[in-house]
């Protein structure tokens, strides 16, 4: 495994941490999902990203359990706030109240006093950001999180953030946004601005909800038991790429990847770990050789020809507008 700062601050992470979002508490049995983490930790993983929505919950409360007994200071542990996790109308958004309430059932479930990371997992419309980022300020003074940061914020939004962050004297250093060869959407003004400020990319979904693993083919139905067939585990986010065309031009990917040595998934992880305001690609699995595949891209370079032959290939069904880098109008 390799190390990366996150963003300009002195934390370092793994090049590829371990993420839960639609395995732990939904997708998966526990036992498969202690499995998981096991092998996560076995490869050299040693960040952990996680969010109180998950599988309501659940998913923290697994993650917690899978790792006690772990030496607490050398992992780094992330989770998330913003998403409602109960019926009331303060039990979502990035209210004072929200953050306050949930950091304190995060640190319960996760069984830990302290995250490394505390982010918001969107923009909240409906709260002034001067009363978010006060409270952030609190949950980090208290020493309930080491450092701040965001997900799927916009340039302008991390900007104003920063500054705040600046004058309350905390550590905003990173954002997560959904990065891989066929959404682009952060490289024209999300990174240029966290390079500007320090700030890193911890990126969700390298491999498009796994259409770049090439399993899926065009003109077949998706493999039984994959994420595309099961609407707990995220069918409604992988159909946008179930087209021919698609599909299609990810298996004419399939040379260049056994070119370099690499599978399919090792490939698209190897590939959002070239830019280099990338601290680490986020990686989740069903099963713990999934997670043996997917850290064998860690420390892999790929050359200018075979990144030049990728945007050829890819380019016609790449997403590049960064006005999809949006949080909901009103709080769901």
């Amino acid at each position: 495994m390799e190390f990366r700062h996150l963003g300009r601050s002195g934390l370092m992470v793994s090049e590829i941490s371990y993420g839960n979002w639609i395995t732990h508490g939904s997708q998966v049995e526990e036992d498969a999902a202690f499995a998981c983490v096991r092998a996560a930790l076995d490869a050299g993983i040693t960040t952990f990203d996680t969010a109180d929505v998950y599988a309501g919950t659940r998913a923290e409360d697994v993650l917690g359990r899978a790792l006690q007994g772990e030496r607490r200071e050398g992992l780094e542990i992330f989770t998330k706030v913003y998403w409602p996790t109960g019926p009331g109308r303060n039990d979502r958004g990035l209210s004072r109240k929200h953050i306050m309430e949930s950091i304190n059932g995060s640190l319960r479930r996760l069984r830990t006093d302290y995250v490394d990371l505390y982010q918001a997992h969107r923009y909240d419309y409906s709260t002034p950001l001067e009363e978010t980022m006060e409270a952030f300020a609190d949950v980090v003074h208290s020493g309930k999180a080491h450092y701040i940061g965001v997900s799927e914020w916009k340039a302008s939004q991390i900007r104003e953030a920063h500054g705040l962050a600046r004058e309350l004297r905390i550590p905003l250093v990173s954002n997560q946004p959904q990065y891989s060869m066929l959404w682009r959407v952060i490289e024209t003004e999300v990174v240029p601005t966290s390079e500007e400020l320090g700030v890193g990319q911890i990126v969700w979904s390298p491999m498009a909800q796994g259409v770049l693993s090439g399993k899926y083919l065009p003109g077949q139905p998706p493999p039984a038991g994959s994420r595309a067939t099961d609407e707990k585990s995220g069918a409604g986010f992988i159909a946008q790429w179930l087209t021919d065309d698609v599909l299609t031009r990810v298996q004419r990917l399939k040379p260049l990847a056994e070119q370099a040595g690499l599978s399919m998934a090792q490939l698209a992880i190897a590939w959002v770990l070239q830019n280099p305001n990338v601290s680490s690609a986020i990686v989740g699995a069903s099963r713990p050789e999934q997670v043996h595949d997917n850290v064998k891209a860690a420390g892999v370079k790929l050359d200018a020809d075979l990144l030049k032959a990728i945007d050829e290939i890819v380019e016609p069904i790449t997403e590049r507008d960064p006005s999809r880098t949006e949080s909901p109008a009103q709080r769901p």
